[in-house]
């Protein structure tokens, strides 16, 4: 935290004496000399003795000549001093280690007082902490690019590799596939709209707490709306398998995400603060719909499953910086929301499954009405199926154990995926692939991996950071300010509040029964208001489907209105509430969670 702070001014002793409670108490080197420590937490003789200096130039003490200590260190020695030398002579070293504790404790005095703000809450630069080993910097690093002014170096580096990546990847692809890939080409469009959304997300996540996706999506917007992208019908159906491939990643996230333990022992309360609310704000939302934005049943539901989901890109990072301060750990609430988020999703993603399949589906209606609950059963039984069969298939002492599990779950989600859409059980892919994970998952923890070091979930995380600025950035550019309707933005917009409003209340109705408190309750019907990732992988895929009805005419105008419409309140949802959703769970979390004193146990995966 004292790294944060842009100046230094001079203290009067007094002052410190007089915010300092605990001036026998160990203090903790924070800031500018922690870079000299070998872990986050032991610290060496000279971060001691470059801190230590700092400390005396802050207080006003210098050391003495011929061994005299001046009127203002002997100030400092009474009463305030705890020095056992109650003289002025003498007691030097004393008097500087009793200023450096006086200034330790002032330090977090100021981060108590900075902490409640609500400017201190919404800026990343304060919440930022090192990992378990110090970033490493070259010669000079801080002269080129001092602090705060510039990132460190870790994080330069992590950039500049992710940007070497793409633009390397790009001129191999250029080479191969000629045109396409050229400067003006549609390749070249895609790679230039992913490499801007993911700079935009990344600035406003260094920036604010607001997570990522939100710039990534803006840029998007930016992008379509000056002109940049202009996705003719090939790349229109890249832009579609893009969105089928960040689909089964985030599913698969999401199962690795939920915590058999937890599951098992938050069962009964996971299951109704998650399909209560979100049959709740299904119907709710298809309804209104229905009746405000003149849908069809058909559409209306399609777009009601689509809302009803909660984002946990948003819900995550929120709840670990929350987590790792030690607010809620105690009853294990970032973990029953994080569970509740990914039983959340399966509803979603398998109730969007099951009406687009009888919307699109050329079947007849008894089979139809069979396919439904096929989907879900079928679904989930291969999801089971195959998790149980990566539990022998690689050997566990295999070598290349973790990549062939990686490679196995990736390309069995796709094939879960797609292989559904193919033979028009749409609802049923989702499910397995959520199951898989989890089924997965269970199995290897219970061979000895730990759940919050799991290299597979590691993984895909970095295949999410390729795929979530392709996300958001292709489903920005589907919007087109300027052929908005108002009537269409002020009731979407009207609707999404109040369905994001009363669901909230309602989940923290469905708390009853629980061990959670009222302001645990209440913050737990506040943490599910944000959406984003469903949204932006299949608010889309109505319209993609309707393009495929064209024929010599295309496809009719009517249903072309309709996907529209639903791509429109999608993003609405995620420009509305992923922001407010970040904010509220930032803002609400110190205020109404209980701060445990004892170091966290960390319940579930810590990445996000």
């Amino acid at each position: 935290m004292s790294r944060g702070i842009s100046h230094e001014p001079t203290i009067d002793t007094t002052e410190l004496t007089r915010y300092c409670l605990c001036a026998d108490q160990p203090a903790h080197i924070e800031g500018r000399y922690k870079k000299y420590s070998t872990t986050s937490s032991i610290y060496s003789k000279k971060a001691l003795s470059q801190h230590t200096d700092h400390i005396e130039s802050l207080v006003n003490i210098r050391k003495p000549a011929h061994s005299v200590v001046p009127r203002s260190a002997g100030a400092l020695t009474a009463p305030s001093c705890r020095c056992r030398s109650r003289s002025a002579i003498g007691c030097r070293c004393a008097h500087y280690l009793c200023a450096y504790r006086l200034h330790a404790c002032y330090i977090n005095r100021v981060e108590k007082v900075l902490e409640g703000s609500w400017w201190y809450a919404c800026c990343a630069k304060c919440h930022q902490e090192d990992s378990g080993v110090p970033s490493w910097e070259p010669p000079n690093w801080q002269k080129i690019c001092p602090y705060p002014l510039c990132p460190s170096y870790r994080q330069f580096a992590q950039n500049l590799s992710v940007f070497l990546i793409g633009i390397l990847t790009w001129i191999t692809v250029w080479v191969v596939l000629g045109d396409t890939a050229a400067p003006g080409g549609q390749m070249f469009t895609l790679v230039v709209l992913t490499l801007a959304a993911y700079f935009g997300g990344w600035l406003l996540m260094k920036t604010t707490t607001l997570p990522a996706l939100i710039g990534m999506l803006i840029v998007g917007i930016i992008l379509k709306n000056v002109g940049f992208v202009n996705f003719d019908e090939t790349y229109q159906r890249v832009a579609s398998y893009i969105r089928k491939i960040a689909l089964t990643i985030i599913l698969t996230r999401a199962g690795l995400d939920l915590e058999p333990q937890a599951m098992k022992k938050y069962f009964v309360t996971v299951i109704k603060l998650a399909l209560v609310p979100w049959t709740y704000e299904f119907l709710l939302s298809s309804v209104m719909g229905y009746f405000l934005l003149g849908l069809p049943w058909s559409w209306a539901l399609l777009m009601g499953s689509i809302i009803a989901a909660v984002s946990p890109a948003v819900i995550v990072p929120c709840l670990f910086r929350l987590r790792s301060k030690g607010y809620g750990v105690a009853k294990g609430i970032p973990t029953l929301v994080l569970a509740v988020s990914g039983v959340d999703d399966a509803a979603s993603v398998a109730v969007f499954g099951i009406v687009s399949s009888l919307m699109f589906a050329p079947s007849s209606m008894t089979m139809n009405i069979i396919q439904g609950p096929a989907s879900i059963i079928g679904g989930i039984a291969f999801g089971v199926v195959c998790g149980y069969l990566l539990k022998y298939v690689p050997e566990r002492n295999d070598a290349f154990m973790v990549p062939l599990r990686v490679l196995l779950l990736l390309v069995g989600g796709l094939f879960a995926v797609l292989g559904s859409e193919e033979i028009g059980w749409g609802g049923a892919g989702p499910l397995a692939v959520i199951a898989f994970a989890f089924v997965a998952c269970k199995n290897w923890t219970e061979q000895g991996w730990e759940l919050e070091d799991n290299p597979v979930a590691t993984a895909f995380e970095i295949f999410w950071m390729f795929f979530e600025p392709m996300l958001f950035s292709v489903t920005g550019a589907q919007v087109v300010i300027k052929d908005l309707e108002p009537h269409l933005v002020l009731v979407g917009g009207g609707i999404l509040i109040a369905c994001v409003i009363s669901r909230a209340m309602l989940t923290s109705a469905c708390a009853v029964r629980s061990n959670l408190n009222t302001k645990e309750k209440v913050f737990v019907g506040l943490a599910w208001m944000a959406k984003a990732t469903v949204q932006a992988a299949l608010g889309p895929v109505a319209l993609d489907e309707v393009r495929k009805m064209g024929g010599e005419d295309g496809p009719p105008s009517e249903l072309l209105q309709y996907a529209e419409t639903v791509i429109t309140v999608c993003i609405m949802s995620i420009v509305i509430t992923a922001p407010l959703g970040a904010i509220v769970i930032t803002l609400t979390g110190p205020r109404l969670l209980t701060k445990t004193t004892k170091p966290p146990v960390l319940e579930g995966k810590s990445k996000s």
